[in-house]
């Protein structure tokens, strides 16, 4: 008799498990995240076997049977194993999770109180990456990148000349891309507000910081001008100065070996040569004079 209680308690823990929603459950879970899905509780029955199966391209199973103690693994992660003792507690554990993970997983118990299923749905959430910039016509850009489901992005304060822009990639991630201006806005600070599931996160961007920061370049290009110029006319100065300089010196050469018609004739093209430190060599220094003509305005004194 008590045998009998002990096995219609059984089915009956079955049964409302099953009404409670246990044959189907659906898992969400962060990238990178563990991921458990539960089975039955098998405390109350002599388990003979259980299975685990991912329906994909290449299907996926992990079993475990309680006569010999013995899992097998067939087309299965590494991250794939079971989260506590297969023969108290058949749940699976996936760690870290990924999005290859995502699909749903089928447990099936092999009893001496017969054959029994279970579903659970496993879906990975990925959280986006946020960042939020501006233009140089002061509109704001917040992007959502890569996350997984979409996010929601919002402005504070509220505008109604926001746009979006929608991205779906390969992986089944979302980019989201919202555009906001503040031509004409007398507000300086804008705040990018982005949900998800994954995170909350909060962006602010100082408007008139970045839009002066723009203006930089054009007030920098008189001075820059302004600077070559001044280079430009010293360099001239000196060069000037040098041309002037040289031409003074040629002028006073000039006037120093200024000779008459008569000494001109007489003297042209005179040299003379000195024979220096003989102890130690020779060593000539010669000096060869030429004569310039005067200049037409000029005149010699005798």
């Amino acid at each position: 008799m008590a045998q009998t209680w002990s096995v219609l308690a059984a089915l009956l823990f079955l049964i409302f498990s099953l009404v409670e929603g246990s044959a189907y459950n659906i898992v969400n879970v962060e990238a990178g995240h563990e991921a458990v899905l539960t089975c039955a509780s098998v405390s109350k029955l002599y388990l003979i076997m259980v299975t685990w199966e991912k329906k994909s391209n290449t299907s996926c199973s992990l079993a475990y049977r309680n006569d010999l103690n013995e899992t097998r693994k067939l087309n299965c992660s590494e991250r794939m194993m079971w989260k506590y003792t297969p023969d108290r507690d058949p749940a699976l554990r996936i760690y870290p999770v990924n999005l290859s993970d995502e699909g749903n997983y089928t447990c099936e118990i092999a009893s001496d109180m017969g054959n029994f299923h279970f579903s659970s749905s496993l879906s990975v959430i990925v959280p986006p990456t946020v960042t939020l910039t501006s233009d140089k016509s002061r509109v704001a850009v917040c992007q959502a990148a890569a996350g997984k489901p979409a996010a929601k992005i919002s402005w504070i304060p509220a505008s109604n000349n926001s746009s979006e822009e929608e991205f779906k990639h390969g992986n089944g991630t979302v980019t989201r891309v919202s555009y906001i201006g503040w031509v004409n806005s007398t507000h300086t600070t804008v705040t990018c507000l982005v949900t998800h599931p994954a995170l909350n996160q909060n962006l602010s961007l100082d408007l008139s910081y970045s839009s002066s920061r723009l203006h930089y370049p054009l007030v920098a290009l008189p001075a820059s001008v302004a600077a070559m110029s001044g280079v430009g006319v010293l360099l001239c100065l000196i060069f000037t100065c040098r041309e002037f300089n040289e031409t003074w010196k040629r002028k006073e050469i000039s006037r120093s070996f200024c000779l008459c018609d008569s000494e001109r004739e007489h003297m042209g093209q005179k040299k003379r040569r000195r024979d220096v430190d003989r102890s130690t060599g020779v060593r000539n220094l010669s000096f060869f004079i030429y004569t310039s003509q005067s200049s037409s305005s000029g005149s010699c004194t005798a």
